[in-house]
């Protein structure tokens, strides 16, 4: 393998070594699930990736062939971590909603409470006459 390959393979794998430990970081650290979310679904997610591109970087240089495997798992990885996030996050208002938890509060305070008529996958609908609200015509 040339220099030019090696820096590449290495620079691709410190960087995707430093997005996974702080994305595994902030998933140990951040005390409510709401936060917890950002850790694995972006930071974690782009260092998986970019370890990823370092192996199919590797095997190109060394083998001269490429392989789609790592491809097609960075393409999986990039699908379903937000839905499963978004999945995450809409079981989570509920079980708020309901009072069936109860969290330590978040680095930013604690989130307003949800109206009882408000949609279960927000925090509150859309109300007429709100500055906000688009329904004001």
């Amino acid at each position: 393998m040339n220099v030019v390959a090696e820096v590449i393979v290495t620079a691709l794998l410190l960087l995707g070594a430093g997005f996974v430990l702080i994305g595994s970081w902030g998933l140990v650290r951040l005390p409510t699930t709401m936060e917890r979310l950002h850790g694995p679904t972006k930071a974690t997610t782009l260092g998986l990736g970019a370890l990823l591109l370092a192996s199919v970087t590797c095997f190109y240089a060394r083998f001269g062939m490429g392989t789609a495997h790592e491809l097609l798992i960075s393409l999986f990885l990039f699908i379903t971590a937000p839905i499963s996030a978004n999945m995450i996050a809409k079981v989570h208002l509920h079980r708020v909603r309901i009072g069936a938890i109860a969290e330590p509060d978040s680095i930013a305070g604690a989130p307003p409470r949800p109206s009882d008529d408000a949609d279960w996958a927000t925090f509150e609908a859309p109300r007429r006459h709100t500055p906000s609200s688009t329904a004001n015509t």
